[in-house]
């Protein structure tokens, strides 16, 4: 297949991410009898594999680069994407070819019915990502769960590694005891002999997620931690400790004091997975490459812009701590957002502190879980805030951008179907000038 065969593929298939759809009869069969029919790829690499609330795409983000900083091919699985599905499957954080990205869908296509199976979106790309990895011979992959755990299509693969970033209410109707629900699905990858990285350090969690098959359990607080961070030029500078020790003095150019918390659990992962100290200049090296596209990402300059994809109420506290503390404001905020399904609009406007806004331009994302934006406009005027809506996010900016002065910032944020046309839609009009 090339890529727009593969896509077309792709898109006659259940994408659960697309519609936030209900799984009923949670399975790996499925999943297992397709990769099964593959040759089981994801057993031909180590595999640390990486789930949580939020925060699994940027540690995973770390967790490649430090690895990357001592030498070894990484294979990098994550998602969704922002602006091509290419960023999903990386070697060495480079995106998969197009013409590549279309064989290894193409192979997964070709086994569809000798698995007698009909796969979900989500499954065909990761089976796809566990073949190319294999093909490539990455000598380790960094796998991000999707919005599962125990019963995600990547849990079909063994991590040598199981690491969980956090414990918070995403993909759950917030009912009952829904945070010990949570804990057990997330702590449902980590297998028989594996050394479990934990960063949640809530304590009424801690014995569901100490009852695993895990060989050794570090926990964030007591056996690793970032101890310091301050602010630097660009992002933080940190001191992290793991079991093996301390190294001070690292730069972390990312935007948030949350950043700070997946470093540390980045460092414990890859420490585990090596049995071993890294060296403190592999340590500062990997760290100071570290991109994450979208999280708290500056993007424009006069008048400023920033992207952050705070899509859930953790996140968006998160956003508003970070453009509280690291950014000093001369002129107006404006916010350009928009939110998908699920989420109550005035909470999540309340939780960016979008009152302190001179002007909130409510969007409709491009998905079929979007939130009208005439709905998120009237949560926000309920609110006080003065607000209009635009249809789409590529209007939505074009107008932030005309009504912004050079001491002004403009904030996108909510959905990743918000950030990424953003990110696009910047990026082309830089491009044609």
């Amino acid at each position: 297949m090339n890529l727009s065969s593969a896509l077309r593929y792709l898109d006659q298939h259940t994408n659960l991410e697309a519609t936030a759809g209900r799984a009923e009869g949670l399975s790996l069969e499925r999943m297992q009898r397709l990769v099964s029919v593959l040759g089981d790829p994801q057993r031909a690499y180590p595999v640390i594999h990486v789930t949580g609330t939020n925060g699994k795409g940027s540690t995973a983000r770390m967790i490649t680069e430090l690895i990357a900083a001592t030498g070894l091919s990484v294979g990098t699985y994550t998602s969704p994407h922002l602006e091509a599905i290419n960023e999903r499957i990386c070697r060495n954080g480079e995106p998969i070819s197009d013409d590549e990205l279309g064989l290894a869908i193409g192979g997964v296509a070709a086994v569809e019915e000798v698995a007698g199976i009909t796969p979900s979106y989500f499954e065909i790309l990761t089976a796809a990502a566990f073949s190319w990895f294999a093909d490539v011979a990455v000598d380790v992959a960094v796998i991000e769960v999707g919005m599962l755990g125990r019963w995600d299509a990547t849990n079909v693969a063994d991590g040598v590694v199981a690491v969980l970033t956090n414990v918070g209410q995403d993909h759950t109707d917030g009912r009952g005891a829904w945070r010990e629900a949570v804990a057990g699905e997330k702590a449902g990858i980590v297998k028989e002999g594996a050394a479990f990285v934990c960063g949640e350090t809530s304590p009424d969690l801690h014995e569901i997620l100490a009852d695993t098959p895990a060989a050794t359990t570090w926990w964030r607080g007591r056996d690793f931690d970032c101890d310091q961070h301050v602010l630097a030029l660009g992002g933080r500078s940190l001191t992290l400790r793991t079991p093996n020790g301390v190294v001070d003095d690292v730069h972390l150019p990312l935007h948030g004091a949350h950043q700070a918390d997946n470093a540390a659990v980045a460092l414990a992962a890859v420490e585990a997975f090596f049995n071993r100290a890294l060296d403190e200049e592999v340590v500062r090296e990997g760290f100071a490459k570290v991109t994450v596209p979208g999280r708290f990402e500056i993007v424009h300059r006069d008048p400023a812009v920033v992207l952050d994809a705070a899509h859930n109420l953790d996140g968006a506290h998160a956003s508003a701590a970070t453009l509280r503390d690291e950014f000093t404001l001369h002129g107006t905020l404006i916010m350009v957002v928009g939110f998908l399904g699920g989420r109550d609009p005035g909470e999540m406007l309340e939780a960016l502190d979008a009152r302190d806004a001179g002007f909130v331009i409510a969007c409709t994302p491009d998905s079929p879980r979007a939130i009208p934006a005439p709905e998120v406009a009237a949560a926000a005027s309920r609110l006080g805030i003065v607000a209009e809506s635009v249809s789409s996010v590529e209007e939505a900016l074009a107008r932030a951008l005309g009504l912004a002065g050079h001491d002004d910032l403009i904030m996108v944020t909510g959905s990743l179907y918000v950030v990424g046309p953003a990110r696009t839609y910047l990026r082309t009009q830089a491009d044609a000038r």
